[in-house]
């Protein structure tokens, strides 16, 4: 298919209102296939720094604007979104690969946090706190100013509106670096935002070298917070970068999400709540399953159900409707998950469907394995791939220890029928979000973010519209 007949395909930077080109480009390829779908700017670094002063100027501006204007403008674009859900889906599986079904879902999805933002966007409620007869102690909230982003390739059209739609809804300017391979979707999404009528430097998509512009980012005393999604590698070096100008930062990084199916499962369920998690995006999620550990009564009987699940799951194009699993992103991708599945074999792991070793371009068999330990890779690094490994446990104490060994804290699920159980372990798991009998957790309403290596700060729901707004102080005194 010819991406380029699709009517909201745009291969130019948005900067200050205007549609840009370069003279050096960025091949954009398909990883079904690896050809080339068109190619976008990799712009220089003076224009970069000239979309930073632009988008400071429309700030000033924006953040006077009424909140019942800034609803209005959000409410536009949710409604262009869904109007061209079809194909903002199709360029995204054309540049990232996932199945149609599924990329036609993280639209609706996508779209879902502008309208609960242009929502939002009229409670930045401030406080009256008492205090005395002679004064008073008012608390206004107000934008933080010109923001950043910068957005991973996995959910390229969810990442984007979960961190574009609070900053409008707040009154703040944003600039948003997507990621090299699928930067087509955020073009697109900036096209919508364009005519629904958004004021020029308000919402700016820039592409180029990750290196450069990141940099440019946390170093710019105008850039007042920075909100970034990705490995924790990565989100460390932005956090180091962006301290000598104490900037605010959202920072959603690496994931090593425990399963735990207890005996008191529901394993119809828990085993669909695997599939859910595990291989959605082909396991290319943060919050996939990565270790999954099932208790030894259940044990063998949940493998078999799942591997019955996993061989009935369909590779191929995600343009095909019957397709399941698409490609993996890249060949570095494929080589990450092959080297976790050799590394579990070698050390005892027991092959129960799929395979070792890629033999098909970017596609990963989907694959299971049973009889795996602590010590192996894939319980220590994330896989972000089509690969789940069976871990055996015998006691409740036992498998919260094995879950929380981890320097990771995003998501964790949890499968039981047993109330008391799920509050005693949801209590006790280190993470930022617990999914109870369900392997799908996010949701607009939600504050979606995780705790130690996994990152700082929450993005959706009312605390995620806290992400992009400054509390100020002012105390009232008797006016005489």
């Amino acid at each position: 298919m010819d991406i380029t007949t699709l009517s909201i395909f745009e291969n130019r930077c948005l900067v200050n209102g205007n549609w840009i080109t370069s003279e050096n480009n960025l091949e954009v390829k398909n990883p079904f296939d690896n050809s080339v779908l068109t190619s976008v700017p990799i712009l220089e670094e003076s224009i970069v720094l000239q979309a930073l002063q632009d988008a400071e100027t429309a700030q000033k501006k924006w953040k006077k604007a009424s909140v019942n204007e800034r609803s209005h403008l959000l409410r536009k674009w949710f409604d262009l979104v869904i109007q061209y859900q079809e194909e903002l889906a199709i360029i995204m599986t054309l540049e990232q690969g996932k199945p149609l079904k599924e990329s036609r879902g993280e639209i609706a999805y996508a779209a879902s946090y502008i309208e609960w933002f242009s929502e939002e966007a009229k409670r930045g409620y401030g406080d009256i706190i008492p205090n005395n007869i002679h004064s008073e102690i008012l608390v206004f909230k107000e934008a933080i100013g010109v923001c950043a982003a910068i957005t991973p390739w996995n959910f390229p059209a969810a990442m984007i509106t979960r961190k574009v739609a609070p900053a409008l809804a707040a009154g703040c300017s944003i600039l948003v670096k997507p990621a090299s391979e699928t930067p087509l979707t955020a073009l697109a999404l900036a096209k919508l935002a364009n005519q629904a009528g958004f004021p020029a430097g308000i919402f700016n998509v820039i592409t180029g070298s990750s290196t450069s512009i990141g940099k440019i980012f946390t170093e710019s005393p105008i850039i007042k917070k920075l909100s970034f999604t990705g490995s924790t590698e990565i989100g460390a070096k932005l956090m180091a970068q962006s301290s000598p100008t104490v900037k605010k930062l959202s920072l959603e990084l690496g994931g090593n999400a425990p399963v735990i199916v207890f005996n008191s499962a529901n394993l119809e369920q828990a085993v669909q709540g695997v599939m859910d998690t595990k291989f959605r995006n082909a396991g290319q999620t943060c919050v996939c399953a990565n270790r999954i550990y099932v208790q030894n009564e259940v044990y063998d009987e949940f493998i078999e159900k799942l591997r019955l699940k996993i061989d009935s799951l369909k590779l191929g194009n995600g343009l095909n409707p019957e397709t399941d699993i698409g490609p993996l992103i890249n060949s570095k991708a494929i080589l990450k998950v092959e080297e976790h599945i050799q590394d579990a074999i070698k050390k005892g792991a027991t092959l129960v469907t799929g395979q070792t070793k890629n033999t098909n371009g970017n596609y990963c068999l989907p694959t299971l394995v049973k009889d795996v330990t602590q010590e192996m890779l894939c319980a220590k690094e994330e896989t972000f791939g089509p690969f789940a490994p069976i871990f055996r446990f015998y006691d409740e104490n036992d498998v919260i220890k094995m879950s929380n060994d981890t320097e990771f804290g995003l998501a964790s699920y949890i499968f039981t029928q047993d109330i008391n159980q799920y509050i005693r372990v949801s209590r006790e798991l280190e993470y930022g979000m617990v999914g109870v009998n369900t392997g799908i957790i996010s949701n607009a309403a939600a504050p979606f973010g995780g705790i130690k290596s996994s990152g700082i700060g929450r993005e959706g729901s009312k605390y995620g519209m806290e992400e992009y707004l400054e509390m100020k102080y002012v105390c009232l005194g008797n006016i005489k």
